[in-house]
């Protein structure tokens, strides 16, 4: 991309009504950025959803001047940028109509044949959370998947640690510019991410790390990867919203569960309960409604692993459930020989353990 474009990719960035969609009829009508500011306003007008109050200001010479700052800067900085036309533009978010025109990254990110998930959740961790977190990405580890989040305090930072500490690439997606971090104390990580992954962000360098900005950016959350999973978040929270903009995007969205009376598990459960998320309480539980694989001898140990933290009547269904597949509640009662009453709560712990799944129709089957 030519230093002329880039100036123009900026300088539509920076007109107050013209948000991503508008620039990118914009660009497909002119053929390219730099058309736009050579074009008669009147046919610029005739563009469908387009008005004198959109296109108001096109011409400053305010938003020229800070264009070509801001890409000094980039030059000067030796910021690396993807234009949403380029083949190097994340193939996911590609795909979603309001994604950025311009997508600035630092790091090694190496978005090739990956897989790639987001992990949102609230940045009030608790010990529940933390601990689903370290187990979900050891878990997940085998398959090599890309782990997207906000870089954020709570479950953020959590996934992305334990992404990094078992060699997996990150992505942290920032709400401001690169030429700052927020929060601050999460400036010694920013190495480590950059190693074996690294940053995006839509937002210039003279962009502070505001409310409206981390509400705006959480579609980039939602919008790299096939599918969001909110480990904790209570009633009202920007992973809700992150959560609620995949499942606008007809992403898979996972929720993990939590006790009614839990501050933090209220957003999950309402996620699950309105159906707008399906139940994880695992990472083999995500990797088989994607429809990934592990590797068989994985698969094996982790079978085995969880044989062992299963008790009594959890082992005789579990072993039920392992040679005879999906089965419904009362069939699975009558052939181990125990109450419905204790097979229904037994096959909840169970849940909760990661040991069975739930299926439609009252069917339920060992993972």
């Amino acid at each position: 991309m030519s230093e002329n474009e880039l100036i123009a990719l900026l300088r539509l960035q920076k007109i107050p009504n013209v948000g991503d969609v508008i620039a990118k009829k914009l660009i497909d009508r002119c053929g390219t950025p730099e058309a736009i500011f050579k074009e008669k306003l009147s046919n610029l007008l005739k563009i469908d959803g387009i008005g004198t109050a959109t296109l108001n200001g096109i011409h400053d010479t305010e938003h020229l001047e800070a264009a070509e700052e801001e890409a000094r800067f980039i030059q000067n900085s030796g910021i690396r940028y993807r234009y949403f036309r380029d083949k190097t533009y994340p193939n996911q978010l590609k795909h979603c109509i309001d994604s950025p025109i311009l997508l600035f990254e630092s790091g090694n990110i190496d978005l090739q044949d990956q897989k790639i998930i987001s992990v949102v959740g609230t940045r009030n961790m608790t010990g529940y959370g933390q601990a689903f977190c370290e187990r979900f990405i050891a878990d997940m580890a085998p398959l090599n998947p890309i782990i997207v989040s906000g870089f954020a305090y709570g479950v953020d930072i959590a996934i992305q640690r334990a992404a990094m500490d078992h060699g997996l690439q990150t992505i942290g997606c920032l709400a401001h510019g690169l030429n700052q971090i927020y929060p601050k104390v999460h400036k010694k990580y920013v190495a480590s991410v950059e190693k074996n992954g690294g940053f995006f962000t839509e937002f210039w360098s003279t962009s502070n790390p505001e409310r409206e900005n981390f509400l705006k950016r959480n579609r980039i959350i939602a919008g790299l990867s096939e599918a969001t999973l909110v480990v904790e978040s209570a009633e009202k929270g920007g992973s809700l919203v992150t959560a609620d903009i995949a499942y606008g995007y007809h992403r898979d969205v996972f929720a993990v569960p939590g006790r009614a009376t839990d501050k933090y598990s209220l957003g999950c459960n309402n996620l699950i309960k309105q159906q707008k998320a399906q139940l994880v309480t695992s990472a083999a539980d995500m990797i088989y409604l994607l429809g990934w694989q592990l590797e068989k001898k994985k698969e094996a140990s982790v079978q085995k692993q969880l044989f062992v933290e299963l008790e009594g009547n959890e082992k005789t269904i579990y072993t039920y459930l392992q040679a005879n597949g999906k089965q419904l509640l009362d069939t699975i009662a009558l052939e181990c020989a125990l109450p419905i009453f204790k097979v229904s709560s037994t096959l909840l712990t169970m849940e909760m353990k990661g040991a069975i799944r739930p299926l439609p129709g009252k069917l339920f089957e060992a993972i």
